[in-house]
């Protein structure tokens, strides 16, 4: 379900007349896509809307797009064979690269499981806009938490192609960060994200 030749003609991209930089310039601060990828019971939910708080309480303009919210609506027509995740990806990709124009943080929160998928997210954005976060709680870890109980269904057979047991994680090669969040409490792992933002001038060290 590759969606990458466009079925409409005749458009035109419209300029709009307020732009990033205009946005960043009345907010004190740049907007950034923050990908957050990792196994299922990786922390990726719980981080992201943990770092959204911590941003928030700073006055900062930010948005969290989670898997599960996401296919309640713009992605319910999808299921979860690699054709579908390769365009459950590609849609969101393109909504976060808007959000990074309205001059949102945006944290993106999916297994996206597959190396190729995450690379054409990045490849939407200019460099250094797409921060990816590997939370890499292994195997074992995350199927000890199994929040959702999906680990045991798929281990029964009762969900197929679930990614770690019957479908393949390829993971990052080089993330900008990467967190062990099965040994790392999520303190530390909001810390190191923060910090993140800092070094690469999304945002201003606190005073």
């Amino acid at each position: 379900m590759t969606a990458t030749t466009p079925k409409a003609t005749n458009i035109v991209w419209h300029e709009a007349s307020v732009d990033r930089q205009a946005r960043a310039s009345q907010r004190g601060h740049s907007s950034s896509i923050l990908w957050f990828t990792g196994l299922s019971g990786s922390g990726k939910s719980t981080l992201a809307n943990a770092v959204n708080a911590a941003l928030f309480e700073r006055g900062l303009a930010t948005y969290v797009l989670d898997g599960d919210n996401i296919r309640h609506g713009l992605c319910k027509d999808l299921g979860f064979s690699d054709a579908d995740r390769e365009e459950n990806i590609r849609r969101i990709g393109e909504v976060a690269k808007l959000f990074l124009d309205a001059g949102v943080i945006v944290l993106t929160a999916f297994v996206s499981p597959f190396r190729a998928d995450r690379d054409k997210a990045r490849a939407l954005v200019a460099d250094g806009d797409f921060l990816e976060i590997h939370c890499a709680a292994d195997l074992a870890v995350c199927e000890s938490r199994d929040p959702k109980g999906l680990y045991a269904k798929a281990r029964a057979g009762q969900i197929k192609e679930f990614t770690g047991i019957s479908s393949p994680y390829e993971a990052p090669e080089k993330p900008e960060l990467c967190l062990d969040t099965g040994a790392q409490n999520l303190e530390q792992c909001v810390a190191a994200v923060i910090n993140l933002l800092e070094e690469r001038g999304v945002l201003k060290a606190a005073a």
